[in-house]
């Protein structure tokens, strides 16, 4: 199971990475989906699923990873006139659907309720499908989101109540584990996100957010990885290795067989990202955000089926949105 340049599996993982990736082939075959999101490109090609932020550049919470930095590249609104505005426009362009995001207040949670009506009125006069990322909701707003019609729930999923409390500024885990069971209660679809070095670089509680996550009967599992940003306290810090990546998502596998696992969009972009992607592609991930091209190298010599879909990689594919990555030209990705 290698690519053009050799992947050195430690002797001691080897049994590890086998067995997911033949617990990944087993349930979800020998297809691989590749994912362009948001406002990227790659080459002649444009992702169709942009980030809009309901709150501006506003973020009360400032976890020590982001500070609200990964709200500047998301289309900024602060009223429901401008949501509604900027999804039509987006809907008359044949753009697929939208990821709603934002800032949070002090609790972890987003100003939903502010913006049901509007959410109504672009599920009844657009075809965009609306994923949100929901910080950490009560029953209520769960369930009025569920009415006013979105498709999926975004959620950050930690392990322990010092991740919770030293990073997200939350009141430890608990308000984790009260949106996990609201976000279920309401009977909407779950997409948990673990990011990967989350505390300071290290593997701390990752594998105990699994063992939170698989009691939920995710539909999706995306991994992402700590990307240090500049004027964060974490912009110093070491991610994590490839390898210990590759672990996270080979053990992710292993405990949840039927679960499509993607290595998500926010992850370093550098020499051992690369070698990250081939990692996860062994380690029995079966989708992947914003690829490179060893990615897809590494995905054909193992004979894996591609497929490239413009979207957000919790989305499932769809056979008519779709076009295979081995077409496209060789570029790098760019920011539209």
């Amino acid at each position: 199971m290698v690519g053009k340049e050799k992947i050195l599996i430690p002797r001691e993982d080897c049994e590890m990475f086998q067995e997911a990736w033949e617990t990944a082939r087993s349930n979800h075959g020998f297809h691989f989906t590749f994912y362009l999101p948001g406002m990227i490109r790659y080459g002649l090609k444009r992702g169709r699923y942009p980030a809009i932020s309901i709150t501006g550049n506003e973020c009360e919470l400032m976890c020590k990873h982001c500070t609200g930095q990964l709200l500047e590249p998301m289309i900024k609104v602060t009223e429901p006139h401008e949501l509604i505005r900027i999804c039509h426009r987006l809907n008359q362009r044949e753009y697929i659907g939208i990821l709603l995001s934002g800032g949070s207040d002090h609790k972890g949670r987003l100003p939903w309720e502010k913006y049901y009506a509007a959410i109504k009125r672009i599920k009844d006069e657009t075809s965009l499908f609306v994923s949100a990322h929901l910080g950490f909701p009560d029953q209520e707003t769960c369930h009025q989101l569920k009415e006013v019609g979105i498709n999926q729930a975004l959620i950050d999923v930690m392990g322990d109540d010092t991740t919770c409390s030293k990073i997200y500024n939350l009141d430890g885990l608990k308000p984790v584990i009260q949106a996990l069971n609201s976000i279920k209660q309401s009977d909407l679809t779950l997409i948990p996100h673990v990011v990967a070095g989350l505390y300071y670089g290290k593997i701390r509680a990752e594998y105990q957010a699994l063992e939170i996550i698989r009691q939920y009967i995710p539909a999706a599992l995306v991994i992402v990885v700590l990307n240090p940003l500049k004027g964060t306290p974490m912009a110093h810090v070491k991610p994590p290795s490839p390898l210990e990546v590759g672990r996270l998502i080979a053990k992710a596998r292993l405990m949840m067989p039927d679960v499509p696992i993607s290595l998500g969009c926010e992850r370093p972009r550098t020499k051992e990202g690369k070698l990250l992607e081939k990692f996860a592609i062994l380690a029995g991930a079966n989708r992947m955000a914003v690829w490179s091209d060893d990615a897809i190298d590494e995905a054909k010599s193992l004979g894996l089926k591609l497929r490239f879909q413009p979207t957000c990689c919790s989305l499932d594919f769809r056979a008519d949105l779709s076009s295979h990555p081995a077409k496209l030209p060789k570029s790098n990705l760019k920011p539209t």
